[in-house]
């Protein structure tokens, strides 16, 4: 890519609603901070993208070094390609629970649409994912879908905003914090002029995965939004 593209992170899109108490807590111990990523290849990653746990990894171990200089910051990828939630949800105890992190990120909604499921199920599934993690001492939080041709062709641009909306009605009932990578990526396509295809890697012929550009200032911002929630707890 040869120009790089200039943008912005609007607070109104990132910043999230509810505390990180146990997260919080994991970073005052001084010890270790766990996460646990779970999700689809957005997750897991493609052979040309570095993926966000990697990224997400790196830059919160860079933020906190000089307040927390014993602290180890592990982010782990439980990321499988082409799952959704209901998949993701029959491994949690496995590759999730079984990790004791205090910290879960779930990124969910893209298959669903890209593979035409019952979006009704798929949002019913991550509702159950909530509670199963609710019962445990953890942070939970979601990402939803990518802003990319793919999710765009035809009658698949309703159903995005649609599984959006879904995401976020779970997560206001379960009271747990939505990473809004839709609305980012959208105003990063519709208010600072980024083309779509530069937001796609450029060796996918779906056009459904980001391109590493993208995927590192969705990682960034990712960041920023959990360091500021952070913050007011510590």
């Amino acid at each position: 890519m040869t120009d790089v593209p200039i943008i912005d992170v609007p607070d109104n899109l990132v910043a999230f609603r509810h505390p990180m108490r146990r997260f919080a807590d994991a970073l005052r111990s001084d010890r270790l901070a766990k996460i646990v990523a779970i999700g689809s290849s957005s997750t897991a990653g493609r052979e040309d993208v570095v993926p966000y746990p990697h990224r997400l990894e790196m830059y919160l171990r860079v933020h906190y070094q000089e307040r927390f200089p014993n602290l180890k910051i592990d982010v782990l990828n439980r990321g499988t390609g082409g799952e959704e939630a209901g998949e993701e949800l029959a491994r949690f105890e496995r590759d999730v629970i079984a990790e004791s992190p205090s910290l879960v990120i779930w990124q969910v909604g893209t298959n669903a649409i890209f593979h035409n499921q019952n979006i009704d199920g798929v949002a019913a599934n991550i509702g159950a994912g909530l509670a199963q993690l609710a019962c445990h001492n953890l942070d939970a939080m979601l990402i939803d879908p990518q802003y990319v041709t793919a999710m765009l062709l035809g009658d698949k641009a309703d159903l995005s905003e649609r599984m959006v909306s879904l995401i976020a009605t779970v997560a206001d009932d379960a009271k747990v914090n939505v990473f809004r990578r839709w609305a980012l990526m959208r105003h990063w396509h519709v208010h600072n002029n980024v083309a779509l295809n530069q937001m796609i890697d450029a060796t996918d012929p779906d056009k459904l995965h980001q391109s590493d550009w993208s995927m590192l200032q969705f990682s960034k911002a990712l960041c920023g939004s959990l360091t500021r929630a952070a913050a007011l707890m510590i």
